[in-house]
């Protein structure tokens, strides 16, 4: 893979679960990443333990000045910003017919809303880079798992948004793909313990027998994206999913 050495990059949702695993694997390949978070313990650890390669910036990822913050933070320890890792999505599990409109407001706020809103504020520093964005889908979207209604509804919503972006700006040279990604995290803990027979049969339909691991199994795929080497892909979606969906 070329290297993503010197890259900066925003990775929101960047200071545990998927997007922790994102955060410590492009540090690995040596990039510098601007960390967004709600959580502010787990965010200064982090800028702790690597004070040189990331910088934490606590925020409401639903609040246009945090995306505004997070790219100037970037241009302010960099100069640059280089990419762009839309990772945090704050839902309910709950049957369609329990979903209440704060269910769909937090869904649509954490997912929809900070996507295009962080689009749109690291737009004018990514067209002078060409720059990568990377959005995130999900397979409970593409299968209608249930009990994920607010869930799959935005996660689709980002990778139509995702495609008509990719179309718009790859004039700038900006890139845009979406992942979607099969990991065990502290969410999916949840899940399982909510509805173990929904999470049992998610994962034995998983031909590689497994849930994957944030750092080593789904932030490679994230970082291929980011780097030169997919320089001729925007607008796909990539199912980093132990081989759950095969999308045609």
């Amino acid at each position: 893979m070329k290297s993503i050495k010197n890259q900066t990059i925003i990775v929101t949702g960047g200071a545990s679960g998927i997007g922790g695993g994102i955060t410590r694997k492009l540090i690995e390949m040596g990039a510098v990443i601007i960390v967004v978070d709600i959580n502010e313990e787990a965010g200064y650890a982090l800028a702790e333990e690597f004070p040189n390669q990331t910088t934490f910036v606590k925020g409401d990822v639903s609040k246009v000045e945090t995306a505004e913050e997070a790219v100037a933070t970037a241009i302010l320890k960099s100069g640059k910003l280089t990419g762009l890792v839309n990772n945090v999505h704050a839902s309910r599990q709950k049957p369609l017919l329990e979903h209440t409109q704060a269910d769909w407001d937090l869904s649509f706020n954490t997912g929809f809303q900070a996507t295009l809103q962080f689009m749109l504020a690291a737009y004018p520093e990514l067209k002078k880079t060409g720059g990568s964005i990377v959005n995130f889908g999900s397979g409970a979207a593409l299968s209608g798992s249930a009990f994920q209604a607010s869930y799959a509804a935005v996660k689709e919503a980002i990778r139509g948004l995702s495609r008509v972006v990719a179309t718009e700006w790859a004039a700038d040279n900006i890139r845009v793909n979406v992942v979607c990604p099969v990991a065990y995290t502290e969410g999916v803990q949840d899940w399982k313990t909510n509805f173990p027979e929904e999470y049992e049969r998610v994962l034995n339909q998983v031909p590689l027998g497994r849930f994957g691991d944030p750092k080593e199994d789904i932030a490679p795929i994230v970082a291929f994206l980011l780097s030169e080497d997919s320089q001729y892909m925007t607008g796909q979606t990539l199912m980093a999913d132990g081989g759950d969906i095969k999308l045609r």
